[in-house]
């Protein structure tokens, strides 16, 4: 389940970027993204250009392809995630669906779902999420 999960959030994040990028037309502005021209832009006045940068590049498509990539590599490893990765993107994806009802929500939340049912059962097999106090460095 965790594996589910881990490869459902990189494909959103893949998916919700290369999409933007393409259908959406953002790439077409890539021309002004590195010539300057957002530098000095007000971000309650955005030109196209900008707004394109915010939906592709500057979304949270890349973070999620990251969440999703340490999800499968804890997984690989045989360390469960911990809960508070799945709880987050869970209440955004709850923020997310209220706001604009049109988004891939239901994805969302099916690999929040799959995350914390695989943490649950992880911890039940005597697995469970690393401690913080494991990882501090002496």
């Amino acid at each position: 389940m965790i594996k589910c999960a881990g490869w459902l959030l990189v494909f959103l994040g893949a998916a919700h970027t290369l999409l933007a990028l393409t259908l959406e037309g953002a790439a077409r502005h890539a021309g002004e993204w590195f010539s300057g021209a957002l530098w000095h832009e007000d971000f309650s006045d955005m030109s196209p250009a900008n707004s394109a940068l915010w939906l592709s590049l500057e979304s949270f498509g890349p973070p999620l392809i990251v969440v999703g990539l340490i999800v499968l590599w804890l997984d690989r490893r045989g360390i469960t995630p911990p809960e508070f990765i799945a709880w987050t993107l869970g209440i955004w994806g709850v923020v997310d669906a209220v706001i604009l009802i049109t988004t891939p929500w239901p994805l969302a939340l099916l690999a929040n779902i799959l995350l914390l049912v695989g943490i649950r059962r992880a911890a039940r097999r005597g697995n469970p999420a690393p401690h913080a106090d494991a990882t501090r460095m002496p």
